[in-house]
Parts: C-alpha cells; structure tokens; sequence
C-alpha cells in the first residue's frame, strides 16, 4: 500500500511539473508576443512624429493645397487615437493615415523646388526607413502570434491554456497595399515643364 502511494504521489508530483513547464511556456510566448506589438507601437509613434514637419515642409512650397494638409492631420490624429484598441481598427486607421500620405507626396510631385529641398529629401527617407522598420516589426510580431496560438491549439498544451485560460492573439493584418508599399516620390523623374523648357 505505501509503494502505491509513493506511485502516486510522484506521478502527481511529475503531473504538476508537466503542467507547470507548459504554462511557462505559454507565458514566455504571450510576453514575447506584447513585447513585439510594442516594437510596433515604437515605430508607428515614429511615423506619427515625422508627419508634422513633413506637412510643414510641403506646406511651405503648396500652402494652397490646404485641404490635402488637413486630411493627412486628420488621419493622423485618428490614428494616434487608436491606441489601446484592437489591431484591426489600428490597422485600418493607419491604412487611412498612409493613403493621406501618398496624397501629399503626390502634392510634392508638382513641385520642383520642394522636390530638391534637402530637409523634404531627410524626411522622406527617414519616413522610409520608419516604413520599413513598421513591416519588418510587424512581420515579427505575427510570426510570434503564430507560435504563440498553434501551442495553444496542439496537445497537450492546448489543456493547460484552457485550464488557465490563455486567450489567443490577433494578428496584424494590413489589408491595404499602401501601407504595404513605402511612400516614395521618383526626384529623377522630369516633369512635363521640366522637359519642355529643355526642347
């Protein structure tokens, strides 16, 4: 009776570490999963910081084109809005905030002097860089919210996150191509005024 009874107690005993070991688990993917929404966080701050003086620089050759600069500080705004609320609705609003982008970039198209203005070159190759550095955190974080969901799925995980109630993450889906594609303005690119004071 007492060899079962020590059989018991260390299957129970091997049954808590089992447990515990897999909850562990779960909780280093679930951190790492916030810790790389908060990367992305980081770099659509940065993207938000970087509009006002890009708006400002335009504004300085296009102040007429007063209606494109309110639309790109409205989505701004509604994107900085959207803090702390589900990814989807992020997502969305920055869709929103990157088609007001390529509108002012397409402003910039018709300015010359603008175009060769050094300070609009520094900017629009940080908000590139910025760009970037949002889809190489975002491609990041989904693959952590992959690995973080499958292990809840499989067995014998999937019990201990049901037990503890683990809920799954969401994804950051951007369904827009123009967040998908960096903004860019082609400086080579002649204009039709350009081209015909040269014939």
């Amino acid at each position: 009776m007492t060899n079962i009874l020590w059989f018991i107690v260390i299957g129970l005993l091997l049954l808590v570490i089992w447990a515990v070991g897999i909850f562990n688990g779960l909780v280093v993917l679930k951190n790492r999963v916030a810790e790389a929404l908060s990367d992305i966080d980081v770099q659509l701050k940065r993207r938000h910081n970087l509009i006002p003086n890009l708006v400002n620089t335009v504004k300085g050759y296009a102040s007429h084109e007063s209606e494109v600069f309110e639309r790109v500080t409205k989505a701004r705004t509604s994107a900085m809005d959207v803090s702390g609320k589900d990814l989807k609705t992020k997502a969305q609003a920055e869709n929103a905030l990157s088609g007001t982008l390529k509108s002012l970039f397409a402003v910039a198209e018709s300015y010359p002097e603008l175009k060769a203005n050094q300070n609009f070159l520094a900017l629009q190759e940080e908000l590139s860089d910025t760009e970037n550095k949002i889809m190489s955190a975002r491609r990041f974080y989904n693959t952590n919210v992959k690995d973080f969901n499958t292990r809840q799925e499989v067995f014998p995980s999937n019990m201990v996150a049901r037990i503890f109630s683990f809920s799954k993450a969401e994804l950051f889906e951007i369904d827009d191509v123009t967040i998908k594609e960096v903004p860019k303005v082609d400086f080579d690119q002649k204009t039709d005024t350009d081209q015909a004071s040269q014939s």
